[in-house]
């Protein structure tokens, strides 16, 4: 049977902010197969963000800093590739994986949102304090922030751009 005429199906991922979200415990209204929480502080979460797949809870997020809502630049979909904004990290999820593939630390606040840079096959993310382009495999290449995010110059690895 030849299957290339059938179109690969994506699944339908649902990003859900879950401010009542009491990670370890059984009493929540969504059980997700997989609990992660980023960064050092994490007695005081300000920004839990599940990830339902098909209808499936997969994977809850918890981060400190500054809390990040949910909205249309909150999470960002390239092909089958799944990032998203939780507090001040974005993280990298491949539906149909229990883990996330990787996260990367874009503020010291908290991120507003993410963007593709078709031009230059990369990320950016909106921070509260810093604007970051970064890989879809996770490595910064470069990050402002203060009064330089939209203004002045700045310096990547020993270049001005």
């Amino acid at each position: 049977m030849n299957f290339s005429r059938y179109p690969e199906r994506h699944p339908v991922v649902e990003m859900i902010n879950e401010p009542a979200y009491s990670f370890g415990s059984s009493d929540n209204i969504r059980h997700y197969a997989t609990e992660v929480l980023l960064g050092d502080d994490r007695n005081t979460l300000s920004s839990v963000h599940g990830i339902v797949v098909d209808g499936v809870p997969v994977i809850v997020v918890g981060a400190g800093g500054g809390a990040s809502g949910i909205h249309a630049n909150s999470m960002l979909h390239l092909g089958r590739l799944l990032f998203f904004a939780v507090g001040p990290y974005v993280c990298h999820f491949t539906p149909g994986n229990k883990e996330l593939d990787w996260y990367l630390k874009v503020d010291e606040a908290t991120c507003f949102g993410i963007y593709y840079d078709k031009r230059h096959g990369a990320l950016i993310s909106h921070g509260e304090l810093q604007i970051s382009r970064f890989s879809a495999g996770g490595q910064l290449f470069w990050s402002a922030s203060g009064a330089d995010i939209f203004f002045g110059r700045h310096f990547a690895h020993g270049r001005r751009h």
